[in-house]
């Protein structure tokens, strides 16, 4: 392969890829705001229910938020009642996160049905060797990004 060639298939990669992050982040907006959320409330909502629990600390070191615009988000999503802060038993200063899942599916499920069932015929249309050459792209690219973010953040 040529260098002109090989510059030419980077380029065409980083344009479908700059094209597909685009529309992530604009689907993510709409579904927010169709939910009644922000944008940024939305993904870190997204960030909490993987876990069962979470102290405030810990949220902060998963989105690199300070621990003020931790408060502020807790205390959103605690009003749409799609979290609650417990205390804990030994220490009441303590303050666990606790996602409310019930009611967060009952808001977002709607709108992602449709989303869903597209991705998944999209999906299972790939072989699954082209399943693992995707998978291992979005795998190393979010190691890449989260080094990246690592570094912006000076930690």
């Amino acid at each position: 392969m040529s260098k002109k060639q090989a510059n030419s298939k980077i380029e065409r990669f980083r344009t479908v890829s700059r094209q597909y992050s685009d529309a992530s982040i604009f689907m993510h907006e709409a579904i927010a705001r169709k939910a009644g959320l922000s944008g940024t409330d939305h993904k870190y909502l997204g960030l909490i229910l993987q876990h069962q629990e979470l102290t405030a600390g810990d949220i902060a070191k998963l989105t690199g938020l300070t621990t003020g615009a931790v408060t502020g988000l807790i205390d959103r999503l605690e009003k749409k009642q799609l979290l609650k802060r417990q205390f804990t038993k030994d220490d009441r200063r303590k303050v666990i996160i606790v996602p409310n899942v019930e009611n967060s599916m009952k808001l977002l499920q709607p709108v992602f049905s449709e989303l869903q069932q597209k991705t998944t015929e999209l999906i299972t249309s790939f072989s699954e060797k082209e399943i693992e050459i995707i998978e291992r792209y979005f795998t190393e690219a979010t190691i890449i990004m989260r080094e990246t973010t690592i570094n912006l953040n000076g930690k």
